[in-house]
């Protein structure tokens, strides 16, 4: 099931769960809004209940001071919305997206050589059944 895109405030907010795991709703106002008044408390607030209604965000309240954390790692993002996108300009294929990093020469010979060993993984399981 594809996720909802995530605003550019919601990926911010994102972006520190996955690096910190957990946070209060005050850490991530302090570091999205280090030079901001308490007035983003709200804001901040605001986004933690629409992540957390949109099921990106799982909210501890075991304890006195809610504690946020990520139940979706960026990497299932990132693929949810790679498959939208697809799914919007090219009919589902990847294969385009695929070509033109290759011929743009935008992976690296690392990515390069894991992008032919799964390529080249299920012809090897395919001429062991044979």
């Amino acid at each position: 099931m594809r996720q909802p895109p995530l605003a550019n405030a919601e990926l911010a907010i994102m972006k520190l769960l996955w690096q910190e795991e957990r946070l209060t709703a005050r850490h991530i106002r302090e570091q999205l809004y280090s030079d901001a008044t308490k007035a983003q408390h709200g804001t901040v607030q605001r986004l933690l209940q629409r992540l957390e209604d949109k099921g990106y965000v799982e909210r501890d309240r075991s304890l006195s001071v809610h504690l946020f954390s990520a139940k979706t790692d960026r990497q299932t993002y990132a693929v949810s919305q790679l498959e939208s996108l697809a799914a919007k300009l090219t009919g589902g294929s990847l294969a385009p997206l695929i070509t033109h990093l290759v011929e743009g020469q935008k992976l690296s010979r690392k990515e390069l050589s894991r992008l032919r060993a799964i390529l080249d993984e299920p012809q090897a399981k395919e001429d062991q059944h044979v």
